[in-house]
Order: C-alpha cells, then sequence, then structure tokens
C-alpha cells in the first residue's frame, strides 16, 4: 500500500473530526483543527490514501524546544499496517527540523507501550498528569 505522508499537509477538518471520533470512540465533533494547528503546533503529519485521510499526528509545541505527539490515528481497517510508525517518524523529522530538541508523547500504558517503545524508539520517562 503506497500511501502519501505529508508534514504539514492539507486539513479537512470533516475528514479529521471522523478519524478522531473513530480512533478515540468518540461522536464525531466539530472542530476547527486547521485554526488549532495553526496557533498551537509547529506541524502535523497527514496520511492519505488517494482522496481518503487515513492517518493523523499532531506536534504541538512550547513555542521554544520542546515538541509533543498528540493524536496519533489511522484509520482502523488500516491499522497494524506501519501507518503509525511511518506518522510518527515524519513527525519526528519535522520537529527535529523545526529546530526542537525534544519530543515528548504520553500514551495508555496497557495498550501502546509497545508502539512508542518498540515501534518508534522513545525511552520511557516519568510524568504526572492531572484530570480536569
Amino acid at each position: 500500500m503506497e500511501l502519501d505522508y505529508r508534514w504539514r499537509g492539507p486539513i479537512d477538518n470533516a475528514a479529521l473530526n471522523a478519524l478522531h471520533a473513530e480512533g478515540f470512540g468518540t461522536r464525531v465533533f466539530d472542530w476547527d483543527w486547521a485554526a488549532q494547528l495553526d496557533r498551537h503546533s509547529v506541524g502535523w503529519v497527514t496520511a492519505h490514501d488517494g482522496d481518503r485521510l487515513v492517518g493523523f499526528v499532531n506536534v504541538a509545541w512550547d513555542g521554544g524546544v520542546h515538541a509533543f505527539l498528540l493524536d496519533t490515528l489511522a484509520a482502523a481497517d488500516l491499522r497494524r499496517h506501519g501507518i503509525g510508525r511511518r506518522l510518527v517518524e515524519r513527525a519526528v523529522d519535522g520537529a527535529r527540523e523545526a529546530g526542537c530538541e525534544w519530543l515528548h508523547v504520553d500514551w495508555d500504558e496497557d495498550y501502546l507501550t509497545r508502539f512508542y517503545l518498540e515501534g518508534c524508539g522513545f525511552t520511557p520517562t516519568s510524568a504526572g498528569l492531572i484530570a480536569l
């Protein structure tokens, strides 16, 4: 399968809202992703199969040297084909080229530990979280 991966690829809000809902098991929101990404992200990566959005990852940042992976998504029918790993690889390259020195990510320990540590090369760290 030959997909088109793009750093700061085109954003179709409806398609991304649908992919996000599928990925996180929520209702489809009506979020303006394009405006949100322009304000808070150093970049993002999209994956397309023709005209269909099949993957996405957001690279938010602090305006300095720290970037943060958010919303790593692959279409349900195409999971386990390396899309997520390739999205993260492109995000790492894009963040590095943008001058970031650190790329942070957190994940559900039971579900994604192997993906991020073995598949994507992240190092485990201690972190904290407050649910708001």
